[in-house]
């Protein structure tokens, strides 16, 4: 069995344990509503807006992992960076096209994820890596729930369920130890918090 396809294994396996957790953050009513067109304006704008600050404390957060990184997992590290970048500019575009001010402040859930990458920052590389491939596995399997999306969310769900990002996720399973734990957990609780945020609006 190659190294990916055992990573899935074992990650099929292991979130058997949470399965609730995984489910509440990659199966949210936010994202059955962009699936089903039902997501009011509001919803999705104040998403947008807090998504952009995330990511640039992910990129924050990314940048200081990759300085501390052994050799074999700087590659995937530093594509997940530049991605980010790109990423970063793709909200600034569609958030100039929706008329949004990306200056809005950090919301609550925007705030504790932040506080959450932090202590991340001073965790063991290991363990920090583990808490990374968990953000982004979510984010996958939340838009590939959401997708195709409806007409007018099309273009956000298609972004990220491109085979490109799945393989970027599966090359951070590949430099982890392990694919659970209670940093896993903090991840999806943080994720669950995230679309409540914007869900709620």
């Amino acid at each position: 069995m190659n190294c990916v396809a055992d990573r899935r294994d074992r990650f099929a396996w292991q979130a058997s344990a949470v399965t609730n957790l995984w489910e509440s953050a990659t199966e949210h009513p936010f994202l059955a509503a962009v699936r089903d067109g039902t997501l009011p304006t509001a919803a999705f704008d104040t998403w947008l807006v807090q998504d952009h600050l995330f990511v640039g404390d992910l990129l924050w957060f990314q940048a200081r992992l990759l300085s501390r990184a052994p050799r074999s997992a700087q590659p995937v590290l530093v594509a997940g960076a530049a991605a980010l970048v790109g990423e970063l500019a793709w909200f600034e575009e569609l958030a100039d096209r929706r008329g949004l001010d990306l200056g809005s402040p950090a919301q609550p859930a925007t705030l504790a994820y932040r506080r959450l990458l932090e202590r991340l920052n001073a965790a063991r590389f290991d363990d920090a890596m583990t808490a990374l491939w968990a953000i982004e596995r979510a984010y996958l399997e939340a838009w590939r729930f959401a997708a195709p999306g409806s007409e007018r969310y099309r273009e956000v769900v298609a972004r990220w369920t491109t085979p490109a990002f799945a393989d970027y996720v599966d090359g951070l399973a590949a430099t982890c130890s392990s694919l659970a734990g209670p940093l896993v957990d903090e991840v999806l609780g943080a994720e669950i918090a995230f679309w409540e945020m914007a869900w709620s609006r």
